[in-house]
């Protein structure tokens, strides 16, 4: 039995990898193995045999299984040292920088915005983005016979037979949050309504799904000349100039009397917008006082109340301030495109639509 310990001692302490130490673990204690073999012979020892074998032989067995171990250990310690000299990490070096997540130009300018019209005391109101006909069009005055109630303009709900239901739409503006904000609040009211809308139409300027803000002033004596100042101040600050011109120009929208679309002064030098200085015009809004029918349809008294209404595209005075051309790449391009046009995960926009980092 010292033999067959000498034996195997001997060959577990020169394996050199851990194929040779299964073999040897399976030679020596498997089933078939030489002490396993041995511990099978106990039975036909005679006791007195089998009260001196039995020990010594689990002994030896303890003592192979030990060293099979321990040499087991030593083999994958020895691995990790020659890994380790192969493979060499300089802790003192800095860490690689990875690139964060960005927001969204359309995200940051919804939340430029909200904090100008904030400062001028502008609420916050929304509403369902599937609203009825009512509310997208008869409030607000809107006829049956107008081309945005056209089926190729304005996605309708689809309606199972015998639904009775009023017809609903995706929303085509944000307008209808100004009418359940009146309807719920009553005047006076300073509210800006921004959010998704949704027209049949798709090019390099119009989307299917788009953004927009829109915003009412009630009260009993606000004029043209309060939405000039309002619409002002707001190109201003978003746009970041010291001034600006602003040329009203007279127009028609069913939900204002009299209406107007607002252009601002500008140049296009070099192919780069500046704002407030330069001989050309730009459109970026429409405006107006609220139409008197929409007062009544919104449960206010037009005979004691009067205010204003304005909407602009979101993406639309996005592309403008960050010079993107092309409203689609809101919607099919990557952190690298965000990144060329200067939008970073720690951008904040401040109160008067400056960056902070």
């Amino acid at each position: 039995m010292e033999d067959l310990r000498k034996k195997y001692l001997d060959l577990i302490g020169g394996a050199s990898d851990e194929g040779a130490l299964e073999s040897l673990r399976v030679q020596a204690v498997g089933k078939k193995g030489e002490i396993s073999l041995k511990m099978r012979e106990l039975g036909k020892m005679s006791p007195e045999e089998r009260q001196t074998a039995g020990p010594a032989l689990n002994a030896l067995k303890d003592e192979i299984n030990s060293a099979l171990a321990a040499k087991k250990a030593a083999l994958a310690d020895a691995a990790l040292d020659e890994r380790l000299r192969g493979e060499w990490l300089d802790v003192t070096l800095p860490g690689r920088m990875r690139r964060a997540g960005s927001i969204h130009p359309i995200s940051q300018v919804t939340e430029e915005v909200t904090a100008i019209f904030a400062d001028m005391g502008f609420a916050v109101a929304e509403g369902p983005q599937i609203d009825s006909d009512w509310y997208n069009f008869d409030a607000l005055n809107i006829p049956g016979h107008h081309p945005a109630r056209a089926e190729m303009d304005t996605f309708y709900m689809h309606r199972a037979e015998g639904d009775n239901r009023p017809p609903h739409v995706l929303r085509t503006h944000t307008s209808p949050v100004q009418i359940r904000s009146m309807e719920k609040q009553g005047a006076p009211i300073r509210v800006i309504a921004p959010g998704r809308v949704y027209r049949a139409d798709y090019d390099q300027t119009h989307t299917p799904m788009f953004h927009q803000v829109e915003g009412l002033a009630i009260d009993r004596d606000i004029s043209m000349a309060n939405l000039k100042w309002v619409l002002e101040e707001f190109v201003k600050a978003y746009f970041e100039v010291d001034d600006v011109t602003l040329r009203f120009r007279a127009s028609h929208f069913p939900f204002t009397e009299p209406s107007a679309e607002v252009d601002i002064q500008c140049s296009w030098e070099g192919g780069v917008l500046r704002v407030g200085e330069g001989d050309d015009w730009l459109e970026i809004l429409g405006s107006g006082m609220v139409h008197p029918k929409v007062l009544e349809n919104a449960g206010v008294d037009p005979t004691q109340w009067q205010g204003f209404a304005f909407g602009m595209g979101i993406d639309r005075i996005a592309m403008l301030k960050y010079g993107i051309p092309d409203l689609r790449a809101f919607f099919d391009s990557d952190l690298r495109w965000l990144r060329h046009y200067g939008f970073a995960s720690l951008d904040v926009p401040t109160l008067h639509g400056g960056l902070s980092r």
